[in-house]
């Protein structure tokens, strides 16, 4: 039985058409087509994020030439009244149309790019919305450039109608990337779905080799959750000189890749990580998500403290998946983890923010890095997929290897996303983890809510492994800076470089009465012959004058991480570790 809502959405219609006549000045042509409405005027809105990358980009920046009319032609007025809304005098038309141009010139996984080449469409900088209708079905029909042939996109053909697609609302369309153009398409079913693959720009890939590994990736994830929920899925890969990153999608993901990275064996690697990432995405943040984290507001930033599961448990099976399929062995996996905590623990930030409120100052801080960064945050991505290692590990010991956090994760998703259809709370889920373990985790729960340091050996020994500081014998002297090209681009808190003064872009022109060089060997030099406490002059330019300041060098905090088998190990503690570690095949 059809709603009086339902019935309205279906009475009325809206529709986008996209053409390109001048992609290499790097503009899309959008008309929107608006019927079934009558209204007084209609506010349309385009969103100011997009879901995955938690920054307001202002996507409105890059209108222009906005204009509507009548479906006879008359001109109707608008103007904004706000930095993403328009407003349409639209004085009870039954159809209107609105024309506008994007200017998309950004290289990014999350940000629209044209050129004469190929268009990559970021759909929440491109389409807008009528105000309090995200629910409205929509088309969009894409019209290629002259000499371009494909279309790449996760959202649902139009059957009759050529280069048509349908989105049953703004929710999917904003979450639905497009890649227009002659990219190179190739697909393989796996977990029951069908994939497609479009690469963008050449690169030096093997084909079936991607099949193969991307296949084992994604059934092993699917195994995590015992349900793959897509019927297809499309990977939208751009190949650049030096690529990276990539955005989660519902049934699609967009990646950037190095284009003759394929073949070096750390750079395939590196780019089957990030797959193994997005691609666990499809579960964990996609359909099972943090309450603030769905229905979104497009308008504003949309605040949780609860990214280190979404995004840093992602990062922990990124690896974790790599190793079950083979991909890593056993000492080059724990290695891996090893550089994670050290990643964590080097950074003097770690000690300053909360896992939980990195996560909610995200916004304003993990996309916008400055000089003092290294200071003042931690990664909820790094540190993150820590605390899923914490859990893992807790989890497996308490149930003698029974249950892990895999369990942890398939519980969630049945009773939030296939159950409920909701997000989740903090409690929720601290809840959850216990209710799988059958014990508390409030002491993991001290790492996630204060800033400081973990004791990772309490967990790993649960498994016959301890990490270990191969630094800790030794005393280092650390000037405390790090230098590119003479500039000083950080200074450490604490250090000596700190505490005598030292500045950010500083140029640092002598130490000791030796010039520097480029490369900074000299200050290596300098440094692998002093002690801790020794007193080094420095010579500085300061914008233009002149400085000359005494750093005494501190001992070094930094630790260089190992993780290795107990001297001794129980027949418990083996066979907990070949469980958290054995090969999916096993």
């Amino acid at each position: 039985m059809m709603t009086t809502v339902s019935l309205a959405n279906a009475q009325r219609k809206i529709s986008f058409e996209l053409s390109f006549k001048e992609p290499q000045a790097h503009y899309v042509e959008v008309r929107m087509e608006l019927s079934g409405f009558k209204e007084k005027y209609l506010d349309l809105k385009m969103p100011v994020w997009a879901p995955g990358s938690y920054l307001v980009r202002e996507f409105p920046k890059n209108v222009e030439s906005f204009s509507a009319e009548s479906e006879s032609k008359k001109g109707l007025a608008s103007h904004k009244i706000d930095k993403n809304t328009w407003r349409v005098e639209t004085d009870n038309e039954n159809r209107v149309i609105v024309n506008y141009r994007v200017y998309a010139f950004e290289i990014s996984v999350r940000t629209s790019f044209i050129d004469a080449s190929h268009a990559f469409l970021s759909p929440t900088g491109i389409f807008m919305y009528v105000n309090d209708l995200i629910k409205q079905p929509v088309e969009v029909r894409v019209k290629p450039y002259e000499g371009w042939t494909k279309i790449s996109t996760g959202l649902e053909a139009v059957e009759g109608k050529a280069n048509t697609f349908y989105a049953s609302d703004f929710d999917i369309l904003f979450d639905s990337p497009i890649e227009v153009g002659n990219q190179n398409i190739f697909g393989f079913e796996a977990a029951g779905v069908k994939h497609e693959v479009a690469m963008v720009g050449e690169g030096n890939y093997d084909e079936e080799q991607l099949k193969r590994d991307m296949t084992r990736i994604i059934e092993d994830e699917t195994k995590v959750f015992g349900v793959n929920p897509n019927k297809r899925y499309v990977f939208i890969v751009h190949n650049y000189a030096s690529g990276g990153g990539g955005l989660e999608h519902l049934n699609s993901t967009v990646l950037g890749a190095s284009r003759f990275n394929y073949q070096n064996p750390n750079g395939y690697l590196n780019f089957l990580g990030l797959v193994a990432h997005e691609y666990f995405h499809v579960w964990n943040i996609k359909r099972l998500r943090p309450e603030a984290l769905g229905p979104f507001n497009y308008n504003k930033e949309n605040y949780t403290t609860n990214l280190w599961v979404s995004e840093g448990f992602t990062a922990y099976y990124d690896n974790l998946i790599l190793r079950r399929g083979g991909f890593y062995n056993e000492a080059a996996y724990l290695k891996v983890l090893a550089a994670d905590i050290e990643a964590v623990e080097n950074r003097g930030g770690n000690l300053v923010q909360p896992l939980s409120l990195s996560s909610f100052d995200a916004w304003i801080r993990q996309y916008r890095p400055d000089e003092n960064s290294i200071n003042t945050m931690v990664s909820y991505y790094n540190k993150g997929a820590l605390i899923g290692m914490l859990i893992d590990l807790k989890t497996l010991h308490a149930t003698q290897g029974a249950k892990g956090l895999d369990d942890v994760m398939k519980a969630m998703y049945d009773e939030y996303y296939q159950s409920l259809d909701r997000g989740f709370t903090d409690q929720e889920f601290k809840q959850m983890v216990e209710k799988v373990s059958g014990v508390s985790i409030d002491d993991i729960y001290e790492y996630v809510n204060e800033a400081k340091p973990i004791n990772y050996n309490k967990y790993l020994n649960n498994v016959g492994l301890e990490l270990v500081n191969l630094l800790a014998d030794h005393s280092i002297p650390e000037f405390g800076v790090r230098v590119s090209n003479h500039k000083i681009m950080s200074v450490n808190r604490g250090s000596g470089a700190w505490d005598a003064g030292i500045n950010v872009n500083d140029e640092l022109i002598a130490v000791n009465g030796y010039r520097m060089d480029d490369m900074g060997k000299e200050l290596d030099r300098i440094l692998s012959n002093a002690k801790i406490g020794d007193k080094v002059h420095v010579i500085v330019s300061r914008d233009g004058i002149i400085k000359e300041l005494d750093v005494i060098l501190s001992a070094s905090l930094k630790a260089d991480y190992l993780i290795r088998p107990l001297a001794t190990v129980t027949p418990e503690q083996s066979k907990l570790r070949e469980i958290w570690l054995s090969l999916e095949s096993d």
